[in-house]
């Protein structure tokens, strides 16, 4: 029986491990050639590193004869669990979520802490910052940020890939403005950078524990500046883990 896995996180990779512990039967889907660098020690059957769209996804399907797919992609990768959604009801084979845990309940009450749904949301809210932002949302979502026309000066955290800093630098963010490292980053460097940059306000999605949620909450609260976190879309899943053991251990079952 083929196993499908979306993987978009780091939870992909002891997902995977946890698999391979009963079988290689596994076909793997990631979206980025640094994924696939992440997995190349562990065992599978077909490997692609080219992101799917629906057709794309159904065709695997059938074509490996998969008859189970786990969505392990990123909380905010909506379009990817949409299709998957959709290409395992049309294909009738089980889809399986692995959901990332929140890490904003202990920090709700705060008041240096807002949560906002969308970027439409967060551009009311920054329009009345006065001093320098932090976004720490990623690379694909700058040019929404830019099209809110700040007055502010907005610093940019993102992955030091070529292909990134070559497309943030065409929409036109300045050299002094970028900040290209590998998260998650620790609570320590998150207060240096808040220190460095004087700023004002840091920008994040709620990407959990393994995304350095917390650690910029925490150095936004005790640096005494806003912490405006975008919320994660409600999704109606099927079937969701927000163990990794669990859902390891729940698809050893069904192999047995």
């Amino acid at each position: 029986m083929m196993i499908g896995l979306i993987v978009g996180t780091s939870e992909g990779k002891n997902i995977l491990s946890g698999l391979n512990e009963f079988t290689d039967d596994i076909f793997i889907s990631t979206a980025t050639a640094y994924g696939a660098e992440l997995l190349k020690d562990y065992k599978y059957k077909i490997f692609n590193e080219k992101p799917l769209d629906l057709k794309g996804l159904m065709e695997a399907i059938a074509n490996y004869n998969i008859k189970i797919l786990i969505d392990a992609s990123h909380p905010y990768a909506l379009e990817i669990t949409k299709n998957a959604m959709e290409a395992c009801k049309g294909c009738g084979v089980q889809y399986i979520r692995y959901e990332r845990p929140s890490v904003l309940e202990k920090f709700k009450e705060n008041k240096n802490v807002i949560m906002v749904e969308d970027y439409d949301d967060l551009c009311l809210h920054l329009k009345k910052i006065e001093g320098n932002i932090l976004n720490t949302t990623g690379s694909r979502n700058i040019d929404k940020i830019l099209s809110f026309n700040l007055k502010n000066r907005v610093i940019h955290r993102v992955l030091p890939s070529l292909k990134v800093l070559e497309e943030i630098l065409d929409l036109g963010v300045r050299v002094e403005d970028i900040v290209a490292m590998k998260g998650p980053v620790g609570y320590e460097l998150n207060c240096g950078f808040i220190k460095e940059y004087r700023a004002k306000a840091i920008l994040m999605k709620d990407s959990g524990v393994q995304g350095g949620t917390e650690e910029k909450i925490k150095a936004a609260i005790d640096n005494n500046i806003l912490a405006f976190i975008i919320g994660r879309k409600p999704m109606d899943y099927s079937e969701v883990f927000y163990s990794e053991l669990e859902l390891i251990k729940y698809i050893h079952n069904i192999k047995i």
